[in-house]
């Protein structure tokens, strides 16, 4: 079986200004659930989770589109709406939804849902709750504290993270490249933290001349 794609990162919300302002190449219909995501093909299912209050919806990747590397997602008014994005902070999971998965057998649901795009359904018809989605708390406060890294890639062996490491330094602008050892056999390449969403975007685009597939932003804990 095939792994899904998941990506943690920073999804654009979109609107009328980025379209005209040809940051974004192609137009959302704002009541959809429709997302552009460069890595999936269209009509791709996905599950879009604010990872900051654990709200998810599934949505669906519509046709391709240019918009900002740094972003993992252009993600419509509404779906930011139904997870109750933060504008400043919109810190998202992008996790394809595999034919054989459990959620299969709601999908026609879903696409009927989909064609009321000029409806309001209410967010209990969309939402899920069978996919591993925590009850959210609403008495629980989301940290504040701006502080994230990007993760650049996982290997089994440390002598093939370092070899990364020396690449990353001498091909970019990036020179505080850092190894974790997740365990035994997984090596995490990362950079960061950054305290603020600039220092952020900038180490984003240095390191994205190199073209790695999955770049991900990862919250410190």
């Amino acid at each position: 079986m095939d792994n899904p794609f998941i990506n943690k990162g920073f999804s654009l919300i979109y609107n009328d200004n980025y379209y005209d302002n040809k940051i974004i190449s192609k137009k959302i219909d704002n009541r959809s659930l429709f997302i552009f995501q460069k890595n999936l093909k269209k009509n791709t299912i996905v599950k879009i989770t604010n990872i900051l209050n654990n709200k998810s919806i599934i949505g669906t990747v519509g046709i391709n589109a240019d918009y900002p590397s740094f972003n993992n997602a252009v993600l419509s008014m509404r779906i930011a709406e139904e997870i109750d994005l933060n504008e400043d902070e919109p810190y998202v999971e992008i996790f394809e939804v595999l034919e054989n998965s459990v959620f299969i057998a709601k999908r026609a649901k879903m696409f009927e849902e989909e064609k009321k795009v000029a409806s309001k359904a209410p967010v209990n018809n969309i939402n899920i709750s069978d996919l591993g989605t925590k009850e959210t708390n609403p008495d629980k406060e989301i940290d504040k504290k701006f502080s994230y890294k990007l993760k650049i890639a996982d290997f089994y062996f440390k002598e093939t993270a370092l070899l990364l490491v020396d690449r990353i330094i001498k091909e970019t602008l990036i020179k505080d490249v850092k190894i974790k050892k997740i365990n035994e056999k997984r090596y995490r390449v990362y950079v960061g933290p950054f305290n603020n969403i600039n220092s952020l975007q900038k180490s984003f685009n240095d390191i994205n001349i190199l073209e790695f597939e999955n770049i991900e932003i990862l919250k410190n804990d």
